[in-house]
């Protein structure tokens, strides 16, 4: 793929996955709306399910199957890349059926004893299509993405947010009232829908580009070379995945004893399913700053420029504070009103200080774990995050296991865990790139103009609702004040983005 061909992949990928990543959000919103708090809770509880069994039987595969297309497509071997997929699905079959005999012989204990809610057994049960489907189509859409053609895969992607938008809103309108475990199996089905048609365009996309793959001679030893990258990948994606299905279970099975089943999983699913999600819409440009960032990382990496590796590092994390830091400040602000107009519940500001700079450090993790990646460090970026999800255990533990403990042990925990990413990253960032990345000096005077501009707003939004107003005029003056003030005390503290300047930083 030539240089320009990649510049206008990148620009096409970061648009569509904005504007899929907002549309999610609303999806969340509304789905949140229909279904209230203690279905989003048990909801929480079986996604991570689902994400443990995409490492187990997706994962390792796509990445590989990524690895080797584009290798034999550059080779201009494009018989051979095409062998890629079916010995991916062949692959992918015979992993499939442990999984789900496992799971259809074991939801009954899986959901009781480990999750600790029985009402999540339909919904286990719906996850094995669902994750036959998805694991499908993500290894032709990685396949798509090896070879340099972006375009069927990125608009099949957002295509299906909005048939699961339509989905699962629409057979929630169709069929509830229900209970619980029926309203998320609901949630499930909706879901599996708009994975048949992902699976099943991307399949007929890939059989009409391709035509017949090339002999068997070509693919000799493929089995063994695709399992090499695949195993370790999986491996590191199941543990980390599994921690986060134990961190997701612990928090609603610590609160019950100390509040009812019912109002557990409630406070859980506003936590877990709208105070995070308002919070984390600041960062949903870091997925194509990434896919922007890795590259030139791992070229400059290749020639032996780590200096300007590292000066692309900085300007992605320049990126992040200058941007990252007054959201956070200002949703701490607004948030509860914010949230009471999205969701509907009084409950969506609590902790939202420890979740917030929870998020803040995910968002600057993100990017130095993407310098990690692109610079051949995936292995001490996958230890950092699974050291990062044990600690937010632990503490989350701690915190909640003590008397009159609560959901704050949980904020706590992704709070601790959070800053620790960032130490260990920039730490490792460090050392891989022989240089510092000049965290704290790009941190810090954005975090000064973002604390003005929240106290600021704070003081503005008391005396707004002093004066009667609420609702969206409220939360709308208190940010675009507080967005006034912090660009004004960014002018004043000398603070000029390069960025913004349009100034090499890598000279």
């Amino acid at each position: 793929m030539s240089l320009d061909t990649a510049r206008r992949s990148a620009v096409f990928l970061t648009a569509l996955s904005i504007v899929s990543q907002v549309l999610g959000f609303f999806y969340r919103v509304g789905l949140s709306r229909m279904v209230g708090a203690e279905v989003m809770g048990l909801y929480q509880l079986v996604m991570p399910v689902y994400s443990v069994m995409m490492s187990v039987v997706s994962v390792g595969l796509t990445a590989a199957v990524a690895t080797l297309s584009a290798k034999h497509a550059a080779l201009g071997q494009s018989g051979t890349a095409g062998q890629v997929v079916p010995r991916a699905l062949g692959v992918f079959g015979w992993l499939m059926i442990p999984v789900a005999a496992m799971t259809l012989l074991l939801y009954d204990p899986v959901s009781v004893y480990l999750l600790g809610d029985a009402r999540t057994q339909l919904g286990l049960i719906l996850l094995l299509p669902c994750v036959a489907l998805t694991a499908v189509e993500n290894i032709h859409k990685h396949y798509f993405y090896g070879i340099g053609q972006v375009r069927p895969p990125a608009l099949t992607e957002l295509t299906e947010q909005f048939i699961r938008t339509g989905a699962v809103l629409g057979l929630l309108a169709v069929f509830l009232p229900q209970n619980a475990e029926n309203t998320v199996g609901l949630i499930v089905l909706g879901m599996i829908v708009c994975e048949v048609f992902s699976a099943v365009t991307l399949v007929l996309v890939y059989r009409k580009r391709q035509g017949r793959s090339g002999d068997g001679t070509q693919g000799k030893g493929m089995g063994r070379t695709m399992l090499s990258i695949a195993l370790p990948v999986g491996a590191t994606a199941l543990l980390g995945n599994l921690m986060g299905a134990v961190n997701a279970a612990v928090v609603p099975r610590m609160l019950i004893g100390k509040m009812s089943r019912e109002a557990a999983m409630s406070a859980f699913g506003v936590i877990g399913g709208m105070t995070l999600p308002m919070l984390s819409v600041p960062t949903l440009f870091l997925g194509a700053l990434n896919l922007v960032m890795m590259p030139q990382v791992a070229q400059y990496c290749a020639l032996g420029r780590r200096d300007r590796a590292a000066g692309v590092v900085r300007r992605g994390l320049e990126v992040v504070c200058v941007v990252i830091e007054p959201c956070m400040a200002l949703l701490c602000v607004a948030g509860p009103e914010l949230g009471r107009l999205l969701f509907g519940h009084d409950e969506v500001g609590q902790f939202l200080p420890l979740l917030a700079l929870s998020v803040a450090c995910g968002a600057v993790q993100m990017v130095l774990a993407g310098a990690l990646n692109g610079s051949g460090r995936q292995a001490a970026a996958a230890a950092i995050a699974l050291v990062c999800d044990v600690v937010q255990l632990a503490v989350t533990l701690l915190v909640m296991g003590r008397p009159g403990g609560g959901l704050e042990g949980f904020a706590a925990g992704l709070a601790v865990s959070g800053v620790l990413g960032v130490l260990l990253c920039s730490r490792a960032v460090r050392r891989c790139m022989g240089t510092g990345t000049g965290l704290t000096r790009l941190a810090a005077l954005p975090g000064l103009g973002a604390l003005l501009a929240g106290q600021t707003a704070r003081l503005l939004m008391n005396r707004l609702e002093e004066a009667g107003l609420a609702g969206w005029p409220l939360v709308g003056a208190t940010v675009l004040f507080g967005a006034v003030v912090y660009v004004a005390a960014l002018q004043a503290l000398g603070v000029r983005p390069g960025f913004l300047r349009k100034k090499k930083i890598d000279k």
